[in-house]
């Protein structure tokens, strides 16, 4: 039976970017938290020394194991799913810090198009440009509403950017001045410009220069290292909760990091229609804990974010058949159909690519959003065009050779050799769109080693996605055509998906929005049907934006603590939905 322990203000599942700052703004605030997270405890020291592109890029050390608790995937609703066991298909961060460490930094903020992609398609093109089997919803919240969470959640990771000439003005400068130009995004620079684009540096969590944030935590200045995305930062110079607000939480003594608590579910109380905490599992001893609590918030991953709440009964499951039901709806993400781009071997020029960050790159948002008439398009939204120079790897650099190049012998070698320091790869991060028939459920075959489902998805792409694709690719040649690439090899538009989960981004069956029928969680990350349960993070977005999450995960965060201080306060939904009655 488990132990009960006592009563806390606040109980954190995860202990990522969201969980960070949800922990941080409520220790600030004098509440009494408990921050859980199934993996281990890590700090800023553990990745110091440890550049290894065969540990961490190609044996992915830093990544959940999957042999024991995974996904399960399928593309057709008719489908046995099978499990992902490999981490080459999926990878899910673990440990403090969850994915936020090994993230390469890229920040964009969502346009103000994308909060409200329904009412503006309809607004410009008509309701007839949406297809039927696609479920898109406006966010809930204005890009306006939005601007002053995205702005604090930059200034606490230090960003350094530099205006984007196509996005909104901003209230403040970036933190701090973007990275360094290298000859090739000079070389892109030009060439867009040229073609009438409009480039700009992206803003990266890779730091341009020394920094203290708002919470006196210092961050240092990045030395281009290379050893970013898939690896923890050497030099504390990537902008990760390690570095900001998991420190800034225990300087507090109202904090308590508990880890290897594996949270199994959330405890709920049909009378009073509240979540009273959490039941986990000490993995160091198998002894099973109750976590009161008067606020449950889950911050970790959007899998375990669903599942949780699948395996706690809570709010309802969505059912394809009938449409209905919230829990698991709208499940979205950037895979096979979203990073794709044209690849350029050149014979004249020559770049250090071996130097490098994670972030470190050029990019126009000309094809991003609505920012281009898509009325003789078939799709909506888009996305940004990007080069970026995260830095050669040893062994991953080896296969950068044309296609017509044989895959061993001398010919292999010398071309290696030739093109290790003249390949350059332009890819569009594109939108990607909700369906009907994309949802996460618990699979009724495959259990983890407590007995428990697994988390199903079902996922297959809408001609939106291989539309998209195509047109992305197009702009992308025409690009690197103008850059003077002597061979250009474009990527393939594919015909479904295919089961890796690339990218880390996998989003939805928690989304947000102003209709309960079709929303699970408020602006806040309230949700509608159990008012102190918080569920923050990528399971929110109701569909997947033209670029990476992290800062939209981030400021929503701040957002969420923010409604939890008024909850705590108030005891009640923040809130109301149109039709609801609330007493």
């Amino acid at each position: 039976m488990a132990e009960e322990l006592d009563k806390v203000d606040v109980v954190v599942v995860g202990m990522g970017w969201a969980g960070g700052i949800i922990s941080a703004e409520m220790a600030k605030a004098g509440k009494s938290v408990v921050g859980l997270e199934k993996g281990i405890d890590k700090n800023r020291s553990d990745y110091v020394g440890v550049k290894d592109e065969l540990r961490f890029d190609n044996r992915y050390q830093i990544m959940q194991n999957l042999t024991g608790h995974t996904v399960t995937s399928r593309n057709e609703i008719d489908e046995t799913a099978l499990p992902v066991r490999t981490m080459q298909n999926m990878q899910l961060g673990t440990d403090v810090g969850g994915a936020s460490v090994h993230w390469a930094g890229a920040t964009y903020r969502y346009w103000p198009y994308e909060f409200e992609i329904r009412s503006q398609t309809i607004d410009r093109y008509g309701e007839d440009k949406i297809p039927e089997d696609m479920n898109l919803q406006d966010w809930g919240i204005t890009y306006d509403e939005m601007e002053e969470y995205y702005e604090k959640w930059e200034y606490t990771a230090g960003i350094s950017g530099e205006q984007d000439p196509l996005a909104p003005e901003r209230n403040r400068e970036w933190p701090n001045p973007p990275l360094k130009e290298t000859p090739s995004l000079r070389l892109f620079k030009d060439a867009t410009e040229r073609l009438g684009l409009h480039p700009f540096q992206i803003a990266a969590g890779n730091l341009s220069q020394n920094y203290e944030n708002p919470d006196g935590e210092q961050l240092n200045a990045c030395m281009y290292c290379s050893f970013c995305t898939r690896h923890g930062c050497d030099f504390s110079a990537k902008s990760d909760p390690l570095a900001t607000v998991i420190p800034t939480a225990m300087k507090h003594d109202n904090f308590e990091l508990r880890t290897r608590a594996n949270v199994r579910r959330v405890l709920y109380d049909e009378d009073s229609g509240k979540a009273t905490g959490v039941m986990y599992v000490d993995e160091n001893t198998g002894e099973e804990y109750e976590q009161p609590a008067d606020v449950v918030v889950l911050a970790a991953f959007a899998f375990a974010n669903n599942r949780l709440l699948m395996l706690s009964d809570i709010g309802e499951q969505y059912d394809p058949e009938t449409r209905e039901g919230v829990i698991g709806r709208n499940f979205n993400g950037q895979y096979n159909s979203a990073f794709h781009g044209a690849t350029g071997f050149f014979e004249n020029e020559q770049f250090n690519l071996y130097m490098g960050a994670g972030a470190l790159g050029a990019a126009v948002n000309d094809y991003a959003a609505d920012n281009f008439d898509h009325s003789d398009l078939d799709f909506i939204g888009g996305g940004a065009i990007e080069l970026r120079q995260y830095g050669f790897g040893a062994i991953s650099s080896s296969g950068n050779v044309p296609g017509d190049t044989p895959n061993w012998g001398q010919e292999f070698k010398d071309k290696s050799l030739h093109y290790a320091y003249r390949t350059l790869t332009i890819w569009y991060t594109s939108i990607a769109m909700s369906y009907w028939h994309n949802y996460l459920d618990l699979d009724p075959t495959y259990t983890d080693e407590y007995g428990d489902p697994l988390l199903r998805a079902t996922y297959k792409f809408g001609d939106q996605e291989r539309n998209i694709a195509q047109f992305g690719i197009e702009r992308c040649h025409e690009i690197m055509e103008e850059m003077g690439a002597d061979i250009i090899e474009d990527g393939n538009v594919p015909e479904e998906f295919n089961h890796v989960y690339s990218g880390g981004h996998y989003t939805g069956g928690v989304v947000m929005g102003d209709d309960p029928e079709t929303s699970a969680v408020n602006s806040y990350l309230q949700m509608w049907d159990v008012d102190n349960l918080f569920v923050v993070g990528g399971s929110a977005f109701p569909q997947f934006g033209g670029h990476h999450p992290t800062p939209t995960i981030g400021a929503l965060a701040y957002r969420a603590a923010e409604g939890i201080e008024r909850y705590l306060e108030d005891e009640e939904q923040l809130v109301k939905a149109p039709g609801r009655k609330f007493i």
